[in-house]
């Protein structure tokens, strides 16, 4: 059970603060009272709107100058931050405190999740083992305290975001990252979305129990909700060390940030934050988190003023401009045979992911790429200026609007804060094994 847990409408940042400061007092009663070694594990800035970066900044506030902190952000294959971003995310932590996570050569093997295992929890749909590959730093050096933060949200590959997610993508290395995306996408998005325990997660969990038992950590995990005023703010909080904290809050996220609708949206407009988004890889999560709820035929609009390249990495921008979102039949077809997307399988994954698999039209707005490159991978284009000066999200109200001219659009502000379903979609899924937790 967590040590600690609060579910409110409204959580004020003085109530966060001081929760993280009991978790931080719990954890040290739990593993080190007077911890000389601490690690914190906050999210990219991908995840900058949940409040992470300023948990983490507070934990290094209340733990120095007592402790030596460091701080790895869970990048997994991201773009690693800029000093700036840094600043942005985690205020005045030392620079030289925050550590880049390198994927391809900075982590040690522990193991892996058989192939048996996986053929086993997937039903026969990925017949390959999962290698458990994690960060260096994390794994051979010292630490008194470890301290996982992040965002319990809606999740294309784990059900729901966060919890062990830190560690077997965000810290982890190529082969794992590349043979558990490939496993979701085999699973279907569609059917891990939403879900608590997806067979990824499982896997994941397992790995956790076998090779991370003796780690001196726990997880801080925030639940984000829409108020009555259309501010995202915080209402939920968990602080422990076991599985059933991440359930508690992802079975309040599952409450709180999937939205159900009566009948499918023919037109959707999404804002990926410029300062957030600056590829595909991240802002299609306007596309995973909206797909169950898009009519056939229909037309998802993404406003995507920071959008500068496809792939967080060079292989992978590269293999999605030579492949686009082409579909997942198209795509498994040339994965029997191009090395590169076998070298790459997490690309090849994300190219499912990312697709609509041809039953509405996807539509970029971009702030820095060209129509003819936006057009080259699969996806309408649209002017951006033109796009903010119809669809201003500071005119637009969160679900229905209609327009002067009578047209009639789903407005979503923050598309990567939840998950948007029809009502026939979500609940007439493929049962999977693993999902059976209530």
């Amino acid at each position: 059970m967590p040590w600690i847990s609060q579910k409110s409408s409204h959580i004020t940042l003085e109530e966060l603060k001081e929760l993280t400061r009991q978790s931080l007092e719990a954890a040290k009663e739990k593993f080190c009272a007077e911890p000389k070694r601490v690690l914190l594990l906050p999210p990219d800035i991908t995840r900058m709107h949940s409040g992470s970066g300023l948990i983490t900044q507070w934990l290094y506030e209340f733990l120095t100058p007592d402790a030596e902190v460091h701080v790895i952000p869970t990048l997994g294959q991201h773009v690693p931050h800029t000093r700036e971003e840094n600043k942005q995310m985690f205020g005045d932590i030392p620079h030289e405190n925050i550590h880049p996570h390198d994927w391809r050569n900075g982590c040690v093997r522990l193991g892996e999740i058989s192939a048996e295992y996986v053929e086993q929890i997937s039903d026969g749909v990925a017949n390959w083992a999962i290698p458990i590959d994690l960060n260096k730093m994390l794994m051979e050096e010292q630490w008194d305290l470890i301290l996982n933060i992040g965002h319990v949200v809606p999740h294309e590959v784990l059900g729901f975001a966060n919890h062990n997610k830190n560690y077997f993508i965000g810290l982890a290395g190529k082969d794992t990252i590349c043979t558990s995306h490939m496993m979701a996408a085999s699973c279907g998005i569609e059917n891990n979305l939403g879900n608590l325990v997806t067979p990824v997660r499982d896997c994941f969990n397992k790995a956790e129990e076998e090779f991370l038992g003796d780690l001196p950590d726990c997880y801080i995990q925030v639940v984000l909700a829409r108020n009555d005023e259309g501010e995202l703010v915080h209402t939920g909080f968990y602080a422990g060390e076991d599985l059933e904290t991440y359930l508690s809050a992802a079975r309040q996220s599952r409450e709180e940030n999937i939205t159900i609708l009566e009948e499918p949206v023919e037109k959707m407009v999404c804002v990926m934050q410029g300062d957030e988004f600056f590829s595909t890889w991240v802002a299609n999560k306007a596309v995973y988190r909206t797909r169950m709820a898009m009519a056939d035929g229909g037309e998802l609009l993404i406003l995507a003023p920071g959008l500068k390249r496809f792939g967080e990495q060079p292989e992978v921008d590269a293999i999605i401009r030579k492949y686009g979102y082409c579909g997942t039949p198209k795509v498994m077809e040339q994965y029997k045979t191009q090395e590169d997307l076998i070298e790459f399988a997490h690309a090849t994954a994300h190219l499912i992911h990312g697709s609509s698999e041809g039953r509405f039209k996807i539509t970029y707005a971009p702030g820095h790429v060209s129509k003819e490159e936006i057009e080259t991978v699969g996806f309408g284009y649209a002017d951006l200026n033109e796009m903010m000066e119809r669809y201003h999200p500071a005119t637009m109200k969160e679900g229905w609007n209609t327009m002067p001219d009578g047209e009639r659009i789903f407005f979503i502000p923050t598309p990567s804060a939840g998950l948007w379903s029809t009502r026939e979609k979500l609940y007439n899924r493929q049962p999977q094994k693993t999902a059976s937790i209530s």
